[in-house]
């Protein structure tokens, strides 16, 4: 009879799960989301005044923590995969078991800390499970993004300002450029070009998904706006799941197959 999950995978997730828990982050992380959500609560926000509260720095928190504790967590787990790999156990398997060790609880977190005010006082919806769902997304890619980075770079410190240095560019400087090609090339035909650039960047695709369901196109800068204007909001929000869906599948792949010939 066969499993789901190769044994290994499991045991492997069970111990990372268990030892992530130990560290008290994630615990934290979950009390941070639940204490900005409680308070804006408290401060007399609404449903959907504490969810758009909540939209930029569930874009800017989440891939900063997803790409920085991911890459940290693989590097300090080099002497556990190294006696993990001493053992019969196949690369791939290790490599999925610390990788759902740690992106899985990070998800629980956030999902818990955000959802739980929510429970209490009520509201949110279909908008509510729309930034649960954008946050988990956001979670998977960029842990996805760090342990590629950190079986990348043998240097630690290499690898982590290569993780600050593309969260930065995602989460701080890609709007910036893209407005300022925008307004070089302002007399030439940008609608596609601007699509393009959107589907290059995860963070500014959780924002398009989450503006787009919030209806506030206003809100939603130049690149969302194109986006809603040339797809209409349901099949950008279609495109917009699927080139997430890749930003999470190549990231993973690229990073087992480096892992897979790494010599540990």
């Amino acid at each position: 009879m066969t499993t789901l999950i190769p044994t290994a995978t499991a045991r492997v997730f069970q111990y990372e799960f268990s030892d992530v828990l130990r560290s008290r982050w994630v615990t934290l992380y979950a009390l941070f989301f639940f204490g900005l959500t409680e308070g804006l609560f408290q401060f007399g926000g609404t449903g959907t005044g504490v969810l758009l509260s909540l939209l930029n720095v569930v874009l800017i928190l989440i891939p900063l923590v997803g790409v920085v504790f991911g890459a940290l967590y693989l590097y300090q787990a080099r002497e556990f995969v190294e006696l993990m790999l001493a053992q019969p156990v196949r690369r791939g398997e290790l490599f999925a078991g610390l990788y759902a060790g740690l992106s899985l609880p990070l998800a629980g977190g956030f999902v818990l800390g955000v959802g739980v005010p929510f429970l209490l006082h009520g509201g949110g919806g279909a908008t509510l499970a729309m930034l649960l769902a954008v946050g988990v997304l956001l979670t998977l890619v960029f842990v996805a993004l760090a342990f590629w980075l950190a079986v990348r770079f043998e240097d630690r410190v290499r690898g982590l300002a290569v993780a600050v240095g593309l969260w930065l560019a995602g989460a701080v400087l890609y709007d910036g450029l893209v407005l300022a090609l925008v307004a070089a090339l302002s007399a030439y035909p940008l609608e596609r070009p601007m699509i393009a650039l959107t589907l290059l960047n995860p963070i500014d695709l959780g924002r398009v998904l989450l503006l787009l369901h919030f209806d506030v196109s206003a809100l939603m800068g130049y690149t969302g706006a194109v986006f809603e204007r040339f797809f209409g909001s349901t099949l950008g929000a279609g495109v917009s799941l699927t080139a997430l869906g890749l930003w999470l599948i190549v990231p993973l792949g690229l990073g087992l197959r480096r892992f897979r010939r790494k010599d540990f």
